[in-house]
């Protein structure tokens, strides 16, 4: 058991933390630097902190560099779902709604939880993480550009545009090709991505997220545990015999995830025999549009866990 607990308020420029000491706080601000985190250290050295747990929410890529330094210098650190810490304050009757308020609120939830520690995934995999965040970051950037272009009438403002996204498309294609690179040069990355070609439905797009984010980043015990972690497990609302809503997925997750799968849903439904047959089960039992599609996200991770945890070919006799 740790006897010091470190919240951890993460920003882009600086984080705000809160070590609590036998019930009470000391606090200070870092910036979010390579110079910040060795500011930490010192810091915590100073308060000789020799079994420290610390944790932060998963708030995107803010508090990956700090968190993959603590654990370099052997300290144990989690990262939680923000909305577990959320419903944690909520469960306190917490008013105040600072940075160094929520620092403390994330030192308090590490103390009466103990969340489980978190550990940086493998090299390989960190690389292609940033590989296909970049690739998203440059389809996204091409995107806007295509639709300054389709609204611009100056001659010299298109041809601008155009040697802007004649740029993006070249390096596109280079983050593309490493990306590939990373693959196929990792024998077990490479042998997974045979098995998830094998699935209908499921194309390039999905299967280097897939790779990325749901393959040595998390281990995940069971398929609901993968869509558990994307925010795909359903949420039932009823309310004694009168009220009974729409059955809605949970949205605790991954948002960025959820919308990876969406369209590979949509081919999926069409395509795929298994999916296909239990969306039409589901559109006669008169489900929504809505609910259909995010079943068929949630069949398709099953699926997807399934070829990847049996490393067997998709099979629809299987499945």
């Amino acid at each position: 058991m740790s006897k010091y607990y470190l919240g951890i308020d993460i920003a882009k420029n600086k984080f705000d933390v809160a070590l609590l000491i036998e019930e009470k706080f000391k606090t200070k601000v870092f910036n979010n630097t390579a110079k910040g985190f060795t500011d930490l250290l010192e810091w915590l050295n100073k308060h000789n902190c020799n079994e420290l747990h610390s944790c932060m929410e998963a708030t995107g890529t803010y508090g990956h560099g700090l968190a993959t330094f603590l654990v370099e210098h052997d300290y144990k650190i989690s990262m939680v779902n923000p909305t577990r810490i959320k419903g944690f304050g909520k469960s306190e009757t917490m008013r105040n709604k600072t940075d160094k308020e929520d620092s403390k609120l994330i030192a308090r939830f590490c103390k009466a939880m103990v969340p489980a520690l978190w550990k940086p995934a493998p090299k390989h995999i960190q690389l292609l993480q940033g590989l296909v965040r970049r690739l998203e970051s440059l389809v996204a950037i091409k995107q806007q550009e295509e639709n300054r272009l389709s609204v611009t009438t100056e001659d010299l403002i298109k041809k601008s545009v155009a040697a802007v996204i004649k740029i993006i498309e070249e390096q596109i294609l280079e983050v593309k090709g490493e990306i590939k690179n990373c693959i196929e040069t990792n024998e077990d990355l490479s042998k997974k991505q045979e098995l998830l070609v094998t699935i209908p439905g499921v194309g390039e797009a999905t299967i280097i997220t897939t790779l990325a984010f749901l393959v040595g980043s998390e281990q995940f015990d069971s398929a609901k545990q993968m869509a558990a972690f994307i925010g795909l497990t359903p949420r039932h609302h009823e309310s004694g015999k009168s009220v009974k809503g729409r059955t809605k997925i949970s949205k605790v997750g991954n948002s960025q995830l959820r919308k990876a799968f969406y369209f590979p849903a949509l081919v999926a439904k069409k395509y795929n025999p298994i999916i296909k047959a239990f969306c039409d089960r589901l559109e006669k039992n008169g489900k929504s549009k809505m609910e259909i599609v995010c079943a068929a996200m949630r069949k398709l991770i099953h699926i997807i866990f399934g070829v990847l945890k049996s490393k067997k070919a998709f099979d629809p006799k299987m499945a």
